[in-house]
């Protein structure tokens, strides 16, 4: 064969079956063996070598794989992983991004099936979350970038010559609550408004926007010279899962005419969730939304995807018009607008693909019964939390995620305990601050996470706090 494709075809699809089979094998039993362990000193310098001149065979390369990387990963797959928010994956999805790797194709545009395939996700994301399935959309890396993109496309709304001219004049805000991600202020960095210029708002004690500050922080604002254009809405907060009131925070954003956005990282797909969809009420009317497919809908990491309400504001914050990229009618350099037209990526992988098997084959009801399961577990950790001396809940659990404290410890013994309880392969709960003080933070995102597991996790805190204080 020519160039870097085997000689002998047959050694190469037998290791691929192998490996496969040894993929099947290991998600059949990954709830057996610690959540995470940490990877020895040697193992870590066996990763800092010199870049290779000649070639290794694949049966070696694959046994180091299995040696030193599969051991050592961050357990997000196991039904122990309650850290930060990250899906767990499924067989489907592995099988679709080993597919999707087949096939190789370029999702930036041009004529072909990948990027019919992005557009039903598109459509499907749309219709999930009730705004109008003739918006426009693309797949990213993730809630960071789908972020950036909305804050970028508003600013271009609102002043379209920012373009040419770049970032000039009065003062462009936004606004968020205090408890929106990092990646909001991120993004007004990145795109040159500078972090501060993401205005923090208070929260209710429902950790939820304060509406009257909000106003009362825009008409400052306005009296200040400055120019407001968006709000940021969050449908799940990431320390305690909150939900914003959508409908409130729509209803100023129309009083001030400023592009209404919504980070739902992860709190999207409650939309699927007939018990959980109301308290996302609003969420349709959203001139633009950010949300994670690799989170709650479980896809292989990584499928962020950002939704725009006009498709031609989208275009216009990102097109370009280029002599080496210019549209056809008809042959491969047809099918515009390409999806390059609405985000900074031209070169973009076949992401879809895994999104679409995924959806595909599980269902909305399915995924909807999925979140009311999780959903289930973080409310059965609630109610131990509550019943258990020296335990305190110290947020209301509106969705899935669970903070706790432990009295008899301060802040700094709790993160021990956490390090502990993460060495110790148990469980991985990550900690997060509410109202000034450390809590241990479960969130219940792992379709394989059952009560069983969450009890686990709380009796090992409780031993580990036992001896601590004992």
């Amino acid at each position: 064969m020519a160039g870097l494709d085997p000689e002998n075809w047959t050694n190469i699809r037998a290791a691929g079956h192998r490996m496969l089979d040894d993929l099947f094998d290991g998600m059949e039993a990954v709830g057996q063996g610690p959540v995470w362990q940490p990877m020895p000193d040697d193992i870590r310098q066996s990763f800092k070598e010199r870049l290779p001149d000649t070639g290794t065979s694949l049966e070696d390369l694959y046994a180091r794989f299995r040696r030193t990387i599969v051991p050592y990963g961050n357990g997000n797959t196991h039904p122990g992983f309650m850290g930060w928010v990250h899906g767990a994956g499924t067989p489907v999805g592995m099988l679709a991004e080993m597919l999707a790797g087949g096939l190789n194709a370029n999702c930036g545009g041009r004529d072909h099936a990948a990027v019919e395939v992005e557009r039903e996700v598109i459509r499907w994301a749309l219709e999930m979350v009730g705004m109008p399935v003739d918006g426009s959309g693309c797949l990213v890396t993730g809630s960071s970038m789908a972020n950036f993109i909305s804050v970028i496309t508003a600013s271009r709304a609102k002043m379209p010559e920012l373009r040419n001219r770049g970032v000039s004049g009065p003062r462009m805000v936004g606004y968020a609550a205090t408890t929106a991600h990092g990646c909001l202020p991120r993004a007004f960095d990145l795109a040159g408004f500078g972090s501060d210029s993401l205005r923090r708002v208070p929260v209710t004690a429902e950790h939820q926007m304060d509406i009257r500050a909000l106003r009362e922080m825009i008409v400052a604002d306005m009296a200040a010279g400055h120019t407001p254009f968006m709000i940021a809405g969050t449908a799940g907060t990431v320390d305690c899962g909150a939900v914003d009131d959508l409908e409130a925070v729509y209803a100023v954003a129309r009083e001030f005419d400023l592009w209404f956005h919504i980070d739902a990282a992860f709190g999207a797909l409650a939309c699927l969730s007939p018990t959980y969809a109301p308290l996302l009420a609003g969420i349709g009317k959203a001139d633009s939304l950010a949300f994670d497919f690799h989170k709650w809908a479980q896809v292989p990491y990584d499928a962020g995807c950002v939704l725009v309400r006009d498709r031609t504001l989208h275009a216009a914050a990102f097109t370009q018009s280029l002599d080496y990229l210019k549209r056809e009618e008809r042959g491969l350099a047809g099918n515009a607008p390409w999806f390059c037209d609405f985000g900074p990526d031209l070169s973009r992988g076949f992401r879809a693909l895994k999104v679409w098997m995924t959806l595909g084959h599980y269902g909305a009801h399915r995924m909807g019964q999925m979140v009311d399961d999780c959903c289930a577990v973080a409310r059965h950790l609630r109610d131990r939390i509550e019943a258990t001396e020296g335990l305190t809940l110290l947020a209301p659990v509106t969705l899935n995620i669970v903070c706790f404290g432990v009295d008899a410890l301060s802040d700094a013994e709790v993160s021990e305990l956490v390090q502990d309880l993460h060495e110790s392969g148990i469980a991985a709960p990550s900690t997060t601050r509410i109202h000034g003080r450390l809590a241990i933070r479960a969130a219940i995102v792992n379709h394989r996470t059952t009560s069983r597991d969450v009890d686990r996790m709380l009796d090992g805190v409780i031993a580990l706090c036992g001896q601590r204080v004992g």
